[in-house]
């Protein structure tokens, strides 16, 4: 309880303060700095409203147990009861406003995201969960009523999938996506499996918000942009003309590929997109004191111990290992029914983040 009253006074406090930075005469001037404070001010002013009335419900509360203690009539008694039972459900309902509204915000949850999955350990039972994992994501997405658009795929030759691109763009996206970045364990007995053994194959997955051109400032001396005709199975080309790009960051050593579409214009603007989505996240996880990149992190090596989720197909199982939720509906899973799973990780992420916030104070 403490805690809590300390971080609404701290942002009481920065409130009026900004206030008063608004009205000296001196930032009248900066146009950009008053836009900045005014923003911030704006965002604090819904819990300090909230704030004012929670502490009136206290005070109220405090009043109630006072006459309580030296009210004799039992009628009057009655009536401060059902009163300090209606205080106590208005306390919890503004401690429930409170709780979800400092809850620091991500400034992502609202972009589209660039989706990276790649087969790792397991062969082609591995290449064959990503082209899985694949269908999954375009299911909930179309669920979602989101759209997706395949940037880049390098498919095997019997329906698996080494490396696949995916674009959503959708309201939430972020939000929800960001929960796959990881390692993908799936335990099943593959077709090619005569013997009936189980095998543990695993899949990586990297979850980018998608960065605008105001995200990221992109000179085209430090690119390197490199054409060749696309290739399909087993090398062969499947195009007559230059129509493959290859886009190389120089500073950073990040390369893009994409041959998918059929003309170089459109396989470029493909490879840029995801070229600013993975500097962009380069960006943040420096801005966060991190030397390692956003893909690498999220990802890992690809070793099975690294994993974030286990998918057991014997056993109809999915185990999400980073909260300890185990559900037996893979099949639903499988066919994009995602949302048990976010809505879990949803309120993990947000009870860590208000105990991040409250002792923050």
């Amino acid at each position: 309880m403490a805690t809590l009253l300390e971080k609404l006074a701290a942002t009481d406090e920065r409130y009026q303060e900004l206030g008063e930075l608004m009205s000296q005469p001196d930032l009248a001037s900066d146009f950009i700095r008053l836009q900045e404070i005014g923003r911030e001010r704006s965002a604090l002013e819904i819990i300090v409203k909230l704030y004012y009335r929670y502490r009136d419900v206290l005070n109220q509360i405090n009043d109630t147990r006072i006459l309580l203690q030296s009210e004799n009539d039992d009628e009057l008694r009655q009536l401060v009861k059902e009163e300090s039972e209606s205080l106590d459900e208005k306390k919890a309902l503004l401690e429930k406003q409170l709780h979800q509204a400092i809850i620091p915000s991500d400034p992502n949850d609202t972009r589209d995201v660039i989706i990276e999955i790649r087969a790792g350990t397991g062969g082609e039972e591995a290449a064959l969960f990503a082209s899985e994992l694949l269908r999954i994501y375009q299911r909930y997405a179309q669920r979602s009523g989101w759209n997706t658009r395949l940037m880049g795929i390098n498919e095997t030759g019997i329906g698996g999938i080494k490396e696949v691109i995916l674009e959503v763009q959708g309201k939430g996206a972020f939000s929800k996506m960001k929960f796959e970045s990881g390692v993908h364990r799936v335990q099943r007995v593959p077709v090619t499996e005569t013997g009936g053994r189980i095998h543990t194959s695993t899949v990586t997955v990297a979850v980018l918000p998608e960065a605008q051109d105001v995200d990221v400032q992109l000179n085209s001396d430090d690119l390197r942009i490199e054409t060749y005709r696309a290739g399909g199975h087993g090398g062969q080309n499947v195009q007559k003309v230059e129509t493959a790009v290859r886009i190389i960051h120089i500073p950073t050593g990040l390369i893009v590929t994409c041959q998918d579409e059929r003309s170089q214009l459109q396989n470029r603007t493909k490879a840029m997109t995801v070229l600013r989505a993975r500097l962009y996240a380069l960006e943040q996880k420096r801005q966060n004191d991190s030397i390692a990149a956003q893909r690498r992190s999220q990802v890992g090596s690809g070793e099975r111990s690294e994993k974030i989720r286990t998918y057991n197909f014997p056993q109809n199982r999915m185990t999400d290992h980073r909260i300890g939720l185990t559900t037996h509906n893979l099949t639903n899973i499988l066919d994009g029914d995602l949302e048990e799973i976010f809505n879990a990780l949803t309120e993990a992420e947000q009870a860590e983040k208000l105990e991040g916030s409250l002792s923050a104070v």
